[in-house]
């Protein structure tokens, strides 16, 4: 008897219902999650990364000057060797005209000087002055033409490929420029979000590009990522230097954007710097009536004229400074053209004794 009331007690036991649960509320967070975790939206991130950067104040006011009683600013405060170069391209172009145009024509001047015609000199150094410069100006401006025939071709290649990828290979390529640099990961795909939502909006032409366009160049300004500005370039060149894709073309394939007056700059440049380097050999021939004369001034004239000129080119490129570096650049460049002229004139001088001996 007891048995079978042990096993009724045990069955009523087991069949007991369990008390109604009350529903969480609505503030309630579970402690293991079962949904998959979302990204981080970009408007999250950039509140984050502000409230952490809320006590910096703007760059433009961020300054340890304050902190450093009677000490100068660091701006104020200047380097050993400080020059004022020039633009690299024009610098080119100016050597490229002047280097060629104190070399050929005084080759020339000097190997015609054999024949002893002062008159034939000048005549012939002119036209060869006339169609060298004009000649070298169409080179300058066709290599600018096809330099921006290149950087067109491959921007419009790189929008396109931008456009195809998927987020993680633009991470990774950015990251792959950014990251030999020191930049974190976590910092390189905000930036990557922040350059596709710009190229996004330049695709869409979305009113909210300017803006975008101001937040991403204030935040990386310190970097030089984000091109020349609109007072330079206008707005057009403004939209081509902003986005992922100018970024990948500058920092990926380290190439810019070459403006279309870079074409006759280039030409006008290279024309003038040979027409006026090639002046300097030729004016000797025509104040003396002698060419053998006149070759012995036009070489120390040419050479005196090829030695400033190389000093003063490796000042101006950023060149190894010193009297050493000035020196060097100098004579390297006195040299060369001695060389050339010196080969020109015995040429002209074999062939003259050849001539007069065939005949």
């Amino acid at each position: 008897m007891s048995s079978t009331t042990e096993t009724t007690s045990a069955a009523a036991a087991t069949s007991l219902a369990l008390p109604a649960r009350s529903p969480p509320p609505n503030n309630w967070t579970p402690v293991w999650t079962v949904q998959p975790s979302a990204p981080v939206p970009i408007a999250a991130r950039e509140q984050q990364l502000s409230s952490i950067l809320g006590d910096a104040g703007p760059l433009s006011e961020k300054c340890e000057v304050t902190e450093r009683p009677g000490q100068p600013c660091c701006k104020d405060l200047k380097g050993e060797d400080e020059r004022h170069l020039i633009s690299p391209e024009v610098v080119r172009d100016i050597i490229v005209g002047l280097s060629d145009g104190l070399t050929v024509p005084f080759a020339l001047t000097a190997g015609l000087s054999s024949i002893g015609s002062s008159h034939l000199v000048v005549t012939a150094g002119l036209a060869e002055l006339l169609a060298g410069a004009l000649s070298m100006g169409l080179g300058g401006y066709l290599a600018s033409q096809a330099e921006i025939d290149h950087y067109r071709y491959l921007r419009r290649q790189t929008r396109a490929r931008v456009l195809r990828s998927c987020g993680g290979e633009m991470e990774r390529e950015v990251h792959d420029i950014l990251g030999p640099l020191g930049v974190k990961e976590s910092r390189s795909r905000l930036i990557t979000e922040n350059l596709r939502e710009v190229e996004e909006d330049l695709r869409r032409g979305s009113s909210s590009s300017v803006e975008a366009k101001k937040t991403l160049r204030q935040r990386l300004n310190r970097l030089k990522v984000c091109g020349r500005g609109a007072e330079e370039e206008g707005a057009q060149q403004e939209a081509n230097d902003m986005g992922l894709a100018a970024f990948l073309l500058k920092f990926g394939e380290g190439m810019e954007d070459v403006p279309t007056s870079r074409l006759w700059i280039s030409a006008i440049t290279i024309g003038l710097s040979y027409f006026i380097g090639g002046l300097v050999p030729l004016v000797p021939y025509m104040a003396n009536t002698t060419a053998q004369t006149g070759l012995i001034i036009s070489a120390c004239v040419t050479a005196a004229v090829l030695f400033v000129f190389g000093g003063v080119k490796t000042y101006f490129t950023g060149a190894r400074g010193g009297w050493g570096g000035y020196l060097y650049g100098a004579t390297s460049t006195m040299v060369v053209g001695g060389v050339a002229a010196g080969a020109a004139y015995g040429l002209v001088r074999a062939l003259e004794s050849n001539g007069s001996s065939s005949y």
